[in-house]
């Protein structure tokens, strides 16, 4: 224990403040209304890269923001060095009110709900035709998260010199959803990147799919400059490959139209929707949403009640089309091996 002598004016010796002393708080923040606009290109452990003009910025999250976090595609609003010089750090000080969401939870019953891309307009799920083998359920369900988030799906088919497409293409022939079908040749030579870059231009398009279905591979010949070490191995077992893509990364598709990004995301196994209202995927069929109006509240579309079965029935829209939406709104019930 500490003894001091008859002496007490030591320089050492700590003092309580008073109160009268104390800096007040206040719950008044700046307004940064200076800030610089800028979009979140990828995020890694609490860093935020972001493209500020012409500059590439390193930038953290200020803490007035609290646990709001930004994501990839994210307008926000910057302060201090924005140079974009080695060993420096700017500041986001706002996130910018959000055009669509991509949202998934780890799992079914998982109540965290966590946003993987935001302000994309388009999702483009890419999935093989072999090795490894389609799995129509994902799809589903990334269907649902696109269209529960605002973004416009396109279906991208790899690998047609396996298997043919003719099977998906009937699956999801109701809905409507552009598609674009790419062989290992078209890639190598460069022409299915062509293809794929129509359907791209002028847009932010969020790229999602399984492992091994040769997303970044495909991403990589659209950005050639950007080069993406794509996956080399898919387990002979399970069918899947290795996830070489760690985080979510936007990348500038270079071409004649301006503002045209891709979005690079890890592979994912699983697309769980459990903050996913079934009463927001009905916004996508435009056709079957005025049937609804006779359905009981909070009607899950699929149950005896539904009015949807008599407006089919009276000739308004194809049976395909209900079916379509049934089968993706069973697809965010969870089965075993999903």
């Amino acid at each position: 224990m500490r003894r001091y002598g008859k002496n007490t004016d030591e320089d050492d010796i700590r003092s309580r403040p008073g109160r009268r002393n104390t800096r007040p708080r206040t719950s008044i923040r700046p307004k940064h209304e200076d800030a610089a606009e800028g979009m979140v290109l990828t995020v890694d452990r609490g860093r935020l890269t972001c493209l500020v003009e012409d500059r590439v910025v390193m930038a953290m999250k200020a803490r007035e923001l609290g646990r709001k976090a930004a994501v990839v595609g994210d307008r926000v609003a910057l302060v201090g060095d924005l140079s974009g010089k080695k060993d420096t750090l700017a500041r986001i000080v706002r996130i910018e009110k959000r055009t669509s969401v991509l949202r998934r939870t780890a799992d079914d019953d998982d109540p965290y709900e966590r946003v993987v891309v935001a302000n994309a307009d388009q999702l483009a799920i890419v999935t093989a035709l072999a090795d490894p083998e389609p799995r129509p359920r994902l799809i589903d369900r990334c269907l649902v998260a696109a269209f529960d988030g605002g973004l416009e799906p396109l279906l991208v088919m790899t690998k047609s010199d396996l298997a043919p497409p003719d099977t998906l293409l009937e699956l999801y022939g109701a809905l409507d959803i552009p598609y674009v079908v790419t062989s290992r040749e078209e890639l190598e030579n460069g022409s299915a990147a062509d293809r794929v870059r129509e359907q791209l231009d002028g847009r932010v398009t969020a790229f999602v799919g399984h492992s091994g279905v040769g997303k970044t591979t495909l991403v990589n010949a659209l950005v050639p400059e950007e080069r993406r070490r794509s996956t080399g191995h898919v387990n002979a077992v399970t069918g899947r490959g290795r996830h070489t893509t760690t985080s979510a990364l936007a990348l500038p598709l270079a071409g004649p139209v301006a503002d045209s990004w891709v979005i690079d995301t890890p592979g994912v196994r699983s697309f769980g929707l459990a903050h996913v209202d079934p009463s927001r995927v009905i916004h996508a069929f435009p056709d079957l949403e005025p049937g609804t109006e006779g359905c009981p509240r909070a009607c899950s579309h699929d149950e005896p009640d539904c009015a949807l079965d008599d407006w089919v029935a009276q000739g308004h829209v194809d049976q395909a089309r209900l079916y379509s939406l049934r089968r993706l709104l069973a697809s965010r019930e969870p089965t075993e091996g999903d």
